[in-house]
C-alpha cells in the first residue's frame, strides 16, 4: 500500500495524506482506481437479483473509492499549484477520464438496472430523497448518452475525450499567458497611488521570477484591480492591454483555436443528444429551462444598465478632461475616475480602509465569526495535518453542541503556479451513504506580504473571502445521504445563491466593527468610515452591471451557436464584436469582465459555466431577495441562520431548490429587490 490513494486516509475524515503523496502516484491512481470502478460496474450490471434500489443505486454511490479519493486531490492541485508537470499529466489523463465516464454512463446493462429501479419508484417504499436521486441519476444518465445507439455513443464518447484534452490545454495555456504577461515596472515612481505593502508585494513577485523592479500580477478579469488606485495613465492602459491580449497573440499560448474548437464539439454533441444548441441543452437541466428564459431576463437588464453607465461616464471624462487629457474616457480610466469620484462623494479613499483589514481579522473576527453567529460553528486550527502547500492553514468545523461536522483548509496567497480568482473545492464529500464528513478548500488570490508583515486586504478581497465561504457553508453544513445531491451538487444557476447571500455579512454592523481593526494598534476603524464605506458600497457601480452582463452573453451567444454555424480562429473578435453589438453592449468604456481568449469559467473546464455563466445573475435574483427577508427579520441572528440551514443549506440537492426558497421567504422570490440593488428600477 505504498501509494497513499489506494485505501482511505487515516487522518481525521479521510483528510487526504499531503505528507505522503507525490507526483509519481497520481497517474498509478488514476489507472488502479478507473479499473477498480469499471469492476464494480460489472458486478452491479450482471447481479441475477432483481434491480433495486440497494442493489443498483446505493451501490453505485458506492463506486468509485479510489478514483474519488485521487480525482478530488489532483484537479485542485492542477488548479492551485499547477507546475508544468502537473498540466502535462492532466491534459494526457483527460480523454482517459472522459472515456472512463462514459464507459458508466453509456453501460448499457447499468442502465437497464437503473431504468427498472426507476420505473418502480413510486412503488418501492423509497423516502422523498431515494426518489430524487433516482430521478437525477436517470437523468444525468439520459443526458450523458444512456439512450442513444452504438454509433451515436461511440461518435459521443470521443466528443467528451475531445472536450476534455481541450479544456486543459485551454487551462494550461491560459494560465502561461497570464503569467507571461505579468507587467514589469522598473521606476517607482509609476507606481503612485498604490499602498507601500502592495509596491513592496510586487518588488518581491519580481524578485521571485528573478527580475529588477516590480511585477504587477494579472487577476481573471479584465478590469484588473491595480486600476483603481495607479495615477500613472500610461501604465493603467499597459496593464488593460496585457490583459485584453491574454490567449491572442498568435504564441504558443493562443487560445483561439481551442476555444472556437470546444464550442463546435459542444454544439455537436448537443445536436446528438436531441438539442438545437449548447445552450438549450445546459438550461433544460437547471432552473431556468428554457433558452427564452434566460434571454429576456438577461436582456431586460441590458438598456437600463447602459444608460446608467453613460450617465456616470459623463461626469468621469470631465474629471478626465480637468487633469489634462484629452479625447474620450477608455476602459483603463473607469476604475480610477470611478474611484475618485466615489471618494469625493463619500469622503472614502480605498488606502484608507486597508490597514484596517488584516487578513487574519478578517478570518477570524469576520468570515468565521458570521458563521459562529448565524450556525453556532466553532473553528479550531489544525497543526497536526499536513497541508498541501506550506501557505495552507487547516481548521476543524464544530457545531454549537460540539458535534465535528468537518475540515476547511484555507488558501489565501497568490502564487505562480495558482490559477487566479477564487474558489472552493471538495477533498471529501459529505455522505451518510460513505459515512464521510465534508474536507472543502477556500483558495483566493491575495498578494503574499513580504517576510514578517501581514497582509492587508481590499475591500473587494474581503467581500470576496465571504462569497467564497458561502460555498464552505453550503459544504459543511450538508446533511445528505448520497454524494450525487449533497453540499453544493445542485443546479448550476442556483449553487451561487448561498455563496452571494452570505456577502451581506461583510458589511453588517457588529461584523466589520469587529473585523475592521488597525493592523498595528488594534484601534477598531472609525465609525464615519464605516458609514461611507456602506455609502459607497449602495452606490452601485454601473460597470460592474455592465461588464457582468457583456460577459455573462458573450458565453451565451457562443453556445447559442448550432453545430452547423462553426467560427473559425481568426473570426474570434469579429465575433465578441457582433455578438456584444447585437446585445447593445459594445460599449467603448465597459469590455466584458472576461474575453473569450481567457474566459476560464467557460473554457478552462469541459463543463464549467458554458452556457451558464448567467447563473451569477440569475442567482442573484434569489439572493437580492434573501438578503432583503434577513434584513425584515433581525438579520445577524441564529433563528435566521438555523432556519436558512435547515430549509436550504442542508438539503442540498435533494429538493427542489426553487421549491425550497419559496418555502424559505413564505413566498414566491420577487425580481424588485435585485433590480433596486443596481438602481435598474
Amino acid at each position: 500500500m505504498s501509494n497513499p490513494f489506494l485505501a482511505p486516509s487515516t487522518f481525521l475524515d479521510e483528510y487526504p495524506r499531503f505528507d505522503l503523496i507525490r507526483f509519481e502516484h497520481l497517474e498509478p491512481a488514476f489507472e488502479a482506481g478507473m479499473a477498480e470502478q469499471l469492476r464494480e460496474i460489472e458486478a452491479i450490471a450482471a447481479s441475477p437479483e432483481p434491480a433495486t434500489f440497494a442493489n443498483t443505486v446505493e451501490a453505485l454511490e458506492r463506486s468509485g473509492a479510489t478514483l474519488r479519493r485521487v480525482s478530488l486531490v489532483f484537479d485542485n492541485l492542477v488548479a492551485a499549484d499547477g507546475t508544468s508537470q502537473l498540466h502535462e499529466l492532466d491534459a494526457a489523463l483527460a480523454p482517459r477520464r472522459a472515456a472512463h465516464a462514459d464507459a458508466i454512463a453509456q453501460h448499457a446493462g447499468l442502465f437497464a438496472r437503473l431504468q427498472q429501479v426507476y420505473d418502480a419508484r413510486h412503488d418501492a417504499g423509497l423516502t422523498a430523497e431515494q426518489v430524487n436521486l433516482v430521478e437525477r441519476l436517470h437523468t444525468d444518465f439520459v443526458r450523458t448518452g444512456a439512450a442513444l445507439d452504438p454509433a451515436a455513443k461511440e461518435e459521443l464518447s470521443a466528443l467528451n475525450a475531445e472536450l476534455a484534452e481541450l479544456a486543459s490545454t485551454y487551462a494550461a495555456h491560459l494560465l502561461s499567458e497570464t503569467n507571461d504577461l505579468a507587467v514589469l515596472v522598473t521606476d517607482v515612481a509609476e507606481l503612485d497611488g498604490l499602498p507601500a505593502d502592495s509596491i513592496e508585494s510586487a518588488r518581491a513577485a519580481a524578485s521571485e521570477r528573478g527580475l529588477d523592479g516590480y511585477l504587477l500580477t494579472l487577476s481573471l478579469f479584465t478590469n484588473q484591480p491595480w486600476q483603481e488606485l495607479l495615477t500613472h495613465r500610461p501604465l493603467r492602459q499597459r496593464i488593460h492591454e496585457a490583459s485584453i491580449s491574454r490567449g491572442r497573440r498568435g504564441n504558443e499560448w493562443d487560445t483561439r483555436e481551442t476555444l472556437t474548437r470546444m464550442v463546435a464539439v459542444r454544439a455537436r454533441r448537443a445536436a446528438l443528444l436531441g438539442y438545437r444548441c449548447h445552450a438549450a441543452y445546459v438550461v433544460a437541466d437547471e432552473t431556468a429551462k428554457t433558452t427564452a428564459a434566460v434571454t429576456d431576463r438577461l436582456l431586460a437588464m441590458v438598456e437600463p444598465a447602459v444608460r446608467n453607465l453613460d450617465a456616470v461616464r459623463a461626469e468621469l471624462e470631465e474629471a478626465l478632461h480637468a487633469d489634462g487629457h484629452d479625447g474620450p474616457l477608455q476602459p483603463w480610466d473607469w476604475s480610477y475616475y470611478y474611484g475618485r469620484r466615489r471618494a469625493e462623494r463619500h469622503s472614502l479613499d480605498p488606502l484608507e480602509l486597508r490597514p484596517y483589514l488584516p487578513l487574519t481579522r478578517v478570518r477570524d473576527e469576520g468570515v468565521f465569526a458570521a458563521a459562529t453567529a448565524l450556525y453556532g460553528l466553532s473553528f479550531s486550527r489544525r497543526e497536526d495535518l499536513p497541508p498541501a502547500h506550506p501557505d495552507i492553514e487547516i481548521y476543524e468545523v464544530a457545531d454549537a453542541t460540539g458535534r465535528h461536522l468537518g475540515l476547511v483548509a484555507c488558501d489565501w496567497f497568490a502564487r505562480e503556479t495558482k490559477q487566479g480568482g477564487a474558489w472552493m473545492w471538495h477533498h471529501v464529500p459529505q455522505s451518510a451513504l460513505l459515512g464521510t464528513r465534508p474536507v472543502v478548500t477556500l483558495t483566493m488570490n491575495i498578494p503574499k506580504p513580504p517576510a514578517g508583515q501581514q497582509a492587508l486586504m481590499t475591500i473587494d478581497e474581503v467581500e470576496t473571502a465571504f462569497h467564497e465561504f458561502g460555498h464552505v457553508l453550503h459544504a459543511l453544513l450538508s446533511d445528505c445521504s448520497y454524494p450525487r445531491t449533497s453540499e453544493t451538487n445542485v443546479p448550476r444557476d442556483f449553487v451561487e445563491f448561498p455563496s452571494q447571500v452570505n456577502e451581506m455579512w461583510a458589511f453588517w454592523p457588529g461584523v466589520i466593527d469587529e473585523y475592521a481593526r488597525h493592523h498595528e494598534t488594534g484601534e477598531p476603524i472609525p465609525a464615519d468610515l464605516v458609514a461611507r464605506l456602506r455609502a459607497s458600497r449602495e452606490e452601485s457601480d454601473p460597470y460592474t452591471m455592465v461588464e457582468m452582463l457583456a460577459a455573462t452573453l458573450l458565453d451565451w451567444a457562443w453556445h447559442l451557436l448550432p453545430a452547423s454555424e462553426a467560427v473559425s480562429p481568426a473570426d474570434v473578435e469579429e465575433f465578441e464584436r457582433t455578438a456584444l453589438e447585437r446585445y447593445g453592449l459594445l460599449h467603448p468604456v465597459a469590455p466584458p469582465r472576461y474575453g473569450s481568449t481567457y474566459f476560464k469559467h467557460v473554457f478552462g473546464d469541459a463543463e464549467g459555466y458554458a452556457a451558464g455563466y448567467y447563473s451569477y445573475l440569475w442567482a442573484e435574483v434569489l439572493d437580492a431577495d434573501t438578503v432583503s427577508w434577513f434584513e425584515e427579520h433581525g438579520g445577524l441572528k441564529r433563528e435566521n441562520g438555523d432556519r436558512f440551514r435547515s430549509v436550504l443549506l442542508s438539503r442540498g440537492g435533494t429538493v427542489d431548490v426553487l421549491a425550497a426558497t419559496a418555502e424559505f421567504l413564505g413566498r414566491e422570490p420577487r425580481i424588485e429587490p435585485l433590480l433596486a440593488r443596481h438602481g435598474l428600477l
